[in-house]
């Protein structure tokens, strides 16, 4: 039995190779002659790498067989600088990811190989670290999906549950943007929605299904998927110009600290008299904030929006309440 699974993954990997080199497709029988087995198991082969995720398109029962273009990237190459930044780029995504992703950790894998040998040992620590958090195949399966239809231009139907309800929806999505986030440990689909009519924006980890379909869509002209985000505080955006000032005062304990960090393209800063510093934002959406707000515990007021201000202060009093019990 492992020498038939050996040679079935080795097979695989040998078919992957053969259509990722024929762009213009294979058929069957001149698939199953390269691997020395019948037609009816490349079949099966076929099938098997479809469920693992590899978009593999087929014309007619006997016809071409190849993978969809854009799916493999060429042969890139780094200079030591360029991907040590990469290694701390994927250490970010590592941390601000609490499931085990298995295309993170091939991408690690992937990129130890690459590197000088102290280097490549703390991302096999990184590794060995994910190895331990808890695996959702449905997340990583439209994690997978999502991706690919963004790289390739093609519409994902979609199953999804909202924060509010249990309830299952279904949508056509046209992914024009990926954005993860350290809020929620989450990563963010934005795209145009058949369900709503408009673009929105999906949390990856409320997809529930995800099936890439054969319908293409193009980026609308002007779209800028950073630029949106720009007057974002993490992930919800809007209009330019409608945009809400949040004033935020702290104590000089923590004004080194504010002062360390651009906290928001369009944040200002002012000094206090009593050595606290008054930090100025224009967000879209204000109560995103709300998380960084409560995380700084007294050491930060809110002056304004007035909303806001009694939203935090209604918090801080039920969670002072919670300690006084």
């Amino acid at each position: 039995m492992p020498d038939t699974l050996h040679s079935k993954a080795a097979r695989l990997q040998t078919i992957v190779h053969l259509l990722y080199r024929s762009p213009l497709g294979l058929s069957t029988r001149e698939i199953a002659r390269h691997c020395g087995v019948s037609a009816r198991t490349i079949q099966r082969d076929l099938l098997d790498l479809e469920g693992t995720g590899i978009p593999v398109w087929s014309e007619g029962n006997d016809g071409k067989h190849g993978i969809l273009s854009g799916y493999y990237l060429p042969p890139i190459h780094f200079d030591l600088q360029e991907a040590g930044a990469l290694y701390l780029a994927a250490r970010l995504l590592a941390r601000y990811s609490d499931e085990h992703n298995p295309v993170i950790v091939n991408a690690l894998a992937k990129l130890a190989g690459a590197m000088p040998e102290a280097i490549s040992n703390h991302i096999h620590h990184t590794i060995r670290a994910l190895a331990y958090r808890p695996e959702n195949q449905g997340y990583t399966r439209a994690f997978q999906v999502i991706l690919l239809g963004w790289a390739t231009g093609r519409q994902v139907r979609a199953w999804y549950r909202s924060a509010e309800s249990e309830v299952e929806h279904e949508t056509i999505l046209s992914t024009y943007f990926l954005e993860p986030t350290s809020t929620g440990y989450s990563t963010y689909a934005i795209g145009y929605s058949s369900a709503h009519g408009e673009v929105r924006t999906f949390k990856l980890e409320r997809v529930t299904r995800a099936e890439l379909t054969a319908e293409t869509f193009e980026v609308p002209d002007g779209f800028d998927g950073a630029a949106a985000l720009g007057n974002a505080w993490g992930v919800m955006y809007g209009p330019a110009g409608e945009e809400t000032e949040v004033v935020l005062r702290f104590r000089p304990a923590v004004t080194r600290r504010v002062r360390e960090s651009v906290w928001h393209p369009s944040q200002m800063l002012e000094a206090c008299g009593d050595g606290g510093c008054r930090l100025r934002v224009r967000v879209a959406m204000a109560q995103e904030m709300k998380p960084w707000l409560r995380s700084w515990g007294p050491d930060c007021v809110v002056e304004s929006p007035a909303w806001l201000r009694a939203e935090i202060a209604e918090e801080m009093r039920r969670a002072a309440e919670g300690y006084g019990e």
